[in-house]
């Protein structure tokens, strides 16, 4: 038993130092912030606009206040009182900031709503630099500095999620399973693969080369827009580059059940980004992302049987080391410890709960929408 719990124990720290290696070595090339004044000045802010979260105005008003010189185009639908209530309230807060409120329809059958009103509003862009900004998200003036000193060296430039809980549980959850994985995920591996996919919550390209890659037009049909809009880009040749620039999200998780709903959601499209990679890829993905938390499980089983045996003390060595990694990795990315011990472990033992429940049910909810998935290009109504 001993023996088992140490051979299990290697593993899922190996696989740990290996991704934690690899972030660490390009958090330690993030450039110094010397950009905290830039105020946004030649960026059109695209914004998707939903109301119904509680937190909407907050954050709508906190990237206001942060990029005074950018142009907010927010992106409305006609049926939805409640965002275009807070939008007429933040205009009328703010009267000297360029804030276009454009009202769109329901997009049709098939049709992904946040895609139908990017695509809709680009035409109107006049400002360079195009950066597509979910509404929870907060973006700080040197973030997007950074975004905008690495946009030269790539086609799109996407930001590193942090998240931000509040005291409910469904959101410390939430914000586990996130700033668990943030940097082991998106920078892990960038020392030796290109990034696969981007973080849809805030990228940013040059206005004129999107239009050259054909827009947001070919992305409607697909559901995961981030996930296709970065097929599409790979597919032309096109140059993705993952910022260590942080944008921390902020979404209002009342109860355990919305957060069931939002990790069905995310693990979805993660099973739509491994069913059009390579063989070699999805093994690679499955062994270092997939079954880590498998290991943990055993680990912790192990440990339970014989109780304060050897193997709970490995259990507890593994444990304390993976707490310590972790800390250090949100403290680089994102200036600050997030971590809660016990939520953090239970957060990472849910994934594959959640990956097994993604593969047997393809009907998601995504805010006011029930979506039927049979694959990123086919969905429709539930």
């Amino acid at each position: 038993m001993t023996l088992a719990s140490a051979a299990v124990a290697l593993a899922y720290l190996l696989l740990l130092g290996l991704k934690a290696t690899g972030a660490m070595r390009v958090l330690r090339q993030r450039p110094p912030g010397t950009h905290s004044r830039f105020d946004g000045h030649g960026v059109a802010i695209l914004q998707p606009i939903l109301g119904g979260d509680p937190l909407l105005a907050e954050v709508l008003a906190a990237n206001l206040q942060a990029l005074p010189g950018a142009h907010f185009h927010w992106l409305l639908d006609e049926a939805d009182a409640l965002g275009r209530a807070a939008a007429a309230q933040l205009c009328a807060q703010y009267p000297d900031h360029p804030i276009t409120c454009l009202l769109h329809p329901a997009a049709p059958q098939g049709i992904n709503p946040k895609t139908f009103k990017l695509d809709g509003v680009l035409p109107r862009v006049q400002e360079p630099v195009v950066l597509v900004l979910d509404d929870d998200a907060r973006l700080s003036a040197a973030a997007l500095a950074q975004m905008l000193d690495e946009l030269p060296h790539a086609d799109l430039v996407t930001a590193l999620p942090c998240y931000r809980d509040d005291a409910r549980v469904g959101s410390r959850l939430m914000a586990q399973f996130v700033n668990n994985n943030t940097a082991l995920t998106y920078l892990g591996l960038l020392p030796w693969l290109a990034p696969l996919s981007i973080n849809g919550m805030c990228y940013a390209l040059q206005t004129a080369r999107l239009r050259e890659l054909g827009g947001f037009a070919p992305l409607r049909h697909m559901l995961a827009d981030d996930l296709a809009l970065a097929r599409a880009l790979r597919d032309q040749g096109a140059r993705l580059h993952q910022s260590t620039a942080c944008v921390e999200v902020q979404t209002h998780v009342p109860t355990l059940q919305r957060y069931r709903q939002q990790m069905h959601r995310w693990m979805l499209f993660a099973l739509l980004l491994l069913r059009d990679e390579s063989r070699p890829v999805r093994a690679m993905i499955g062994l270092l992302h997939g079954l880590p938390p498998l290991l943990l499980w055993a680990v912790l089983l192990l440990a339970a049987w014989p109780p304060l045996g050897a193997p709970a003390l490995i259990a507890a060595v593994v444990l304390l080391l993976r707490a310590a990694v972790l800390m250090r990795l949100q403290r680089r990315a994102s200036g600050r410890v997030r971590h809660r011990p016990v939520l953090s472990v239970l957060a990472e033992l849910l994934q594959p709960l959640h990956l097994l429940h993604a593969t047997c049910v393809r009907r998601i909810r995504w805010r006011t929408h029930l979506y039927h998935v049979r694959a990123n290009d086919r969905f429709h109504d539930a």
